[in-house]
């Protein structure tokens, strides 16, 4: 027998909750100032939706010894025993045919690992795999776990006071990212001196030809001494801005990650403001696939750079 309806359920269901979505937008449109503007109207107290304040430092909550503990800070332990959580649950029973939640784990994994291998190649693949995996799952979970309820709509009092929100998305924060970026270069560093040794430090670190310069003024070739320390010196120069290029892009990667999740987190307080309730929902939606980009170019970024640090050159090679 033949069932009515659209997705398995009965017209009336989705009659129904079609009317309920209606009316939510309808309500939530006139509860903004941009509906009560047009149409003249003013919602109850409970109603109202507050104006945004965006607060760019992160709130203090209490200090422990000389620590001082932001609620950035909460957020992101928060995090860390989400995915702690996750993982115990999904690994604590593994089974042949895996559950939900295994097979949801094991697709992701599996995933980043076979994206760790086409950049890096089977064997650096594995290697790079753990730190580029925490990185991707710890910056799309702070910035998925920042849209549930909770985060800036909780208060408290804080050591001194003042009342603060419990809760800040972690990628909000620059310090985080920064200290992302920071973790991430210290890995390529790692990696690069580990791999390659003085060849590697030596594409920022050049000096021999400013040495061998002096070397020839003090043998009593003026001509040659001075000729070998001007180039040595443009060596120098260019090993500078090779420097240099490693903190600018430490930076970028701070600001782009700082940058967006702040803008997203704007937007939404925006529309939220604007027209609460399901008009918000898309944004939402957008704000999950922005969560997932970010951490996917953190992740991947920090993959290539880890694969050019241990590249060696032909030179190196010969």
């Amino acid at each position: 027998m033949r069932k009515g309806g659209c997705l398995g359920c009965a017209f009336p269901v989705v009659i129904g909750l079609g009317l309920v979505s209606l009316a939510l937008i309808i309500i939530g449109f006139l509860s903004g100032p941009i509906g009560g503007k047009i149409f003249n109207v003013s919602p109850p107290a409970w109603m109202s939706v507050h104006s945004p304040e965006v607060e760019l430092p992160a709130e203090e909550i209490f200090t422990f010894g000389p620590f001082v503990i932001a609620n950035s800070v909460i957020a992101a332990w928060i995090t860390m025993l989400v995915l702690i959580a996750l993982s115990w649950a999904a690994t604590r029973k593994m089974k042949v045919i895996p559950t939900r939640l295994q097979s949801f784990f094991e697709f992701a994994l599996g995933w980043v690992y076979d994206l760790c291998k086409e950049v890096a190649g089977e064997e650096n693949g594995r290697r790079f795999f753990p730190f580029v995996v925490t990185i991707f799952l710890f910056v799309i979970m702070n910035a998925w776990l920042a849209l549930l309820p909770g985060y800036g709509s909780i208060s408290v009092v804080n050591t001194h006071g003042e009342e603060v929100h419990l809760l800040r998305p972690a990628n909000t924060d620059i310090n985080m990212p920064l200290a992302i970026a920071i973790s991430s270069f210290v890995l390529v560093g790692y990696f690069g001196l580990k791999s390659r040794g003085i060849h590697f430090a030596g594409e920022y670190i050049r000096v021999g030809g400013l040495v061998s310069g002096l070397k020839l003024l003090f043998r009593g070739k003026i001509g040659a001494g001075f000729g070998k320390i001007f180039m040595g010196a443009i060596d120098a120069a260019i090993g500078l801005l090779e420097f240099l290029s490693v903190i600018v892009r430490m930076v970028s990667f701070t600001f782009r990650l700082f940058g967006n999740m702040t803008a997203g987190e704007i937007l939404l307080l925006v529309v939220m403001s604007l027209a609460p309730y399901l008009v918000a929902l898309p944004f939402y939606g957008l704000e999950l696939l922005v969560g997932f980009v970010q951490a996917l170019i953190f992740g991947g970024l920090t993959l290539v750079f880890l694969t050019l640090a241990v590249a060696f050159h032909e030179e190196e090679a010969a």
